[in-house]
C-alpha cells in the first residue's frame, strides 16, 4: 500500500505522492481570469493533467491560444477542454453569438455530410486556440418538448437522425485532432427538470432507454468517441438509487460492459445542484470515481484552488479508508493521460486534409431556416420594422452573456429599425405601444413553454397581422396566419440568416 502523508488542504500531499498524483489527474478544474493562474500550473507540475475553459476565461482567440500556451510550458499534453457545443451553448465566442448553428438546426437540415463539415470547422478554431478536448456534442433525444435546458441543444427528437447526426459530428471533430465528449449518458432529453437545478428523474422501461435514449451513444462509440459525459440524472430502470454520474450499474455495468465503451467517462459539472445539494461535492466526486467515472469536471461555479483541494484530499482520504480502491484511481488517471497524449499527437498530425470552410457555419444556418409564407406576405421587407423580442428566463448552460435574437442584423440591413425586449403578461400591449406604426417582427424562443409568450404574439397578430414571427428555440409554435420564420436556435448565425430572408438579401 502507499504511504500516505497530511493530505489537509493547505499543506497536501507531497508532489511523489502517487495516489495524490492520481488525485489530482482526475480532476478538471476550471480558473478564474484570462491568463493561466499560478496555482494552475502549480498543480499541473504535481500530477494535474486537465483544466476546463469557461466563458470568462475568454476574450479572443487569441488571448486563448496565449492561455493555453502558457499552460503547456508547464505540462506539454495538458488536456484543455471546454464546453463549446457551438449554437446556443458558445464559450469562445460567449460575447458576441456563435458563428455555427446549433444541434437542432444541424438535425432540421439533415446533412450528415454539413454535421460533419461544421465539427470539423469547429475543431479546427478549436485547435488554434490550443484546446485538446471539446465538451460535446450533446446526444440527447429530445423527447420532451418541456424539457427546460436541452431543447434545440439536441439533433432532435429522433432517435435514427440524433444517432447519425452524433456521429458524424464526433467524426468530424476527430479528424482534425479534437477529442469529442459525448453527453449526456444515458440521456438527458426525457426530463422536465434542469440538472444545474434538481436531480431529474426519467421514468421509462428498459426497452425504450435502449431504442431511444442509448442508440446515439452506440453510434458515438461505433465512430470512435474519445470521451463521455455522464448525466445528473435518476434511471430507476436502470439504478433506483442513484444519478446515473454515481452509479455503477450505468458506467460500469452498462457504459463499460454491456455498451463496450473503453474511453474516458467524465462527470458532468459537480457543483450542479443534482449532485451537490443531494451528495455534496467531495462525496460526490469519491463515489462517481467508484461508480466508474474516470474525470471530474467542475469550475463552472467553484474555480479556484481550493475546491482542487478539497478533491484531491477526499479522493485521496477515501483511498486509505478502503472505500475507493487504489487500483480504480489508478485506472481512472491512466486512462485521463492516455487522452492528453492522444491529442497531444492527433492535434499534430491533423494539419493536412480538407481545406478550411471559414463560411460552413452561415451556409448551415441558412438552409436550417423553415419559412412558412404568411397571408399578409408582399415580399422582402425594405423599410425600418420594430423588432420586439420576448425573452423567456436564461437557459442556465446557454447563460445570459450571449447575445440573440435578430435586431442587430435588421439594423444592420435595415437602417433605422428600432429594438426593444420585453417579458410578462403585458409583453404584447407593451411592444405594440412601443412599435408605434412600424411593422413589427416578433422574436421568440421557446414559445411553447411560455403561456405570456403565446398571448403577446395572439395580442400582436391581431392588431397587426402582418407581424413577422421569428421562432429561434425548438419550433413547436404553430404558424398563426403571419410569415413565421423558424431558426432551429439562437445563434448569431441563425439571426443572420433570419434577417436575410425578412430583408430579401
Amino acid at each position: 500500500m502507499t504511504t500516505f502523508t497530511s493530505t489537509a488542504s493547505g499543506s497536501g500531499s507531497t508532489a511523489g505522492d502517487t495516489v495524490a498524483r492520481d488525485a489530482l489527474a482526475v480532476l478538471q478544474p476550471g480558473f478564474a481570469g484570462t491568463t493561466a493562474p499560478d496555482w494552475v500550473r502549480r498543480r499541473l507540475g504535481e500530477g494535474l493533467v486537465s483544466v476546463g475553459l469557461f466563458g470568462r476565461n475568454v476574450v479572443t482567440a487569441e488571448q486563448v491560444a496565449a492561455l493555453t500556451a502558457q499552460l503547456r510550458t508547464e505540462r506539454e499534453d495538458v488536456l484543455v477542454a471546454i464546453d463549446e457545443e457551438s449554437g446556443d451553448v458558445t464559450r469562445l465566442e460567449v460575447h458576441t453569438g456563435s458563428s455555427f448553428p446549433g444541434n437542432n438546426a444541424l438535425g432540421a437540415v439533415d446533412d450528415t455530410e454539413l454535421t460533419r463539415g461544421v465539427a470539423r470547422e469547429l475543431g479546427r478554431r478549436l485547435a488554434a486556440c490550443g484546446v485538446t478536448l471539446n465538451w460535446a456534442p450533446s446526444a440527447d433525444v429530445n423527447a420532451n418538448p418541456d424539457n427546460p435546458v436541452i431543447g434545440v441543444r439536441s439533433f432532435g427528437a429522433d432517435p435514427a437522425l440524433v444517432s447519425r447526426h452524433t456521429a458524424a459530428y464526433v467524426e468530424g471533430l476527430q479528424s482534425v485532432g479534437i477529442a469529442a465528449c459525448t453527453k449526456h449518458f444515458p440521456g438527458h432529453g426525457d426530463t422536465g427538470v434542469d440538472s444545474h437545478l434538481a436531480l431529474p428523474r426519467i421514468d421509462v422501461d428498459t426497452a425504450t432507454l435502449h431504442a431511444r435514449e442509448l442508440a446515439p451513444f452506440r453510434a458515438a462509440i461505433a465512430a470512435g468517441t474519445r470521451a463521455v459525459m455522464s448525466a445528473h440524472i435518476l434511471v430507476p430502470a436502470l439504478d433506483p438509487d442513484r444519478p446515473a454520474t454515481l452509479s455503477r450499474p450505468v458506467l460500469t455495468d452498462l457504459l463499460r460492459g454491456e455498451l463496450g465503451y473503453q474511453g474516458l467517462i467524465v462527470t458532468d459539472g459537480m457543483e450542479m445542484r443534482a449532485i451537490s445539494g443531494t451528495y455534496g461535492i467531495e462525496r460526490g466526486t469519491v463515489l462517481a470515481v467508484a461508480a466508474g467515472a474516470d474525470a471530474i469536471c467542475v469550475g463552472g461555479g467553484l474555480c479556484d484552488e481550493d475546491i482542487v483541494l478539497r478533491l484531491r484530499d477526499a479522493l485521496v482520504a477515501a483511498v486509505r479508508s478502503g472505500e475507493l480502491p487504489e487500483e480504480r484511481l489508478a485506472d481512472a488517471a491512466a486512462r485521463v493521460r492516455e487522452l492528453a497524449g492522444w491529442t497531444a499527437k492527433a492535434v499534430g498530425a491533423a494539419g493536412t486534409g480538407a481545406p478550411a470552410e471559414p463560411e460552413i457555419g452561415l451556409t448551415a444556418a441558412r438552409r436550417a431556416v423553415t419559412v412558412t409564407p404568411g397571408a399578409a406576405e408582399t415580399g422582402a421587407v425594405t423599410e425600418p420594422v420594430y423588432v420586439a423580442t420576448f425573452s423567456p428566463t436564461p437557459n442556465i448552460a446557454v447563460g445570459d452573456e450571449t447575445p440573440w435574437g435578430v435586431g442587430t442584423e435588421l439594423i444592420r440591413l435595415l437602417p433605422g429599425t428600432a429594438t426593444g425586449v420585453f417579458t410578462g403578461e403585458d409583453a404584447g400591449t407593451a411592444a405594440l405601444a412601443a412599435a408605434g406604426g412600424r411593422r413589427v417582427v416578433a422574436v421568440v424562443r421557446d414559445e411553447h413553454r411560455h403561456a405570456w409568450m403565446g398571448s403577446a404574439l395572439d395580442t400582436l397578430l391581431a392588431a397587426r397581422p402582418d407581424t413577422i414571427v421569428v421562432e429561434m428555440g425548438v419550433a413547436q409554435s404553430p404558424p398563426r396566419g403571419a410569415l413565421h420564420l423558424a431558426t432551429h436556435g439562437a445563434a448569431r448565425v441563425c439571426a443572420i440568416a433570419a434577417a436575410e430572408r425578412i430583408a430579401g438579401t
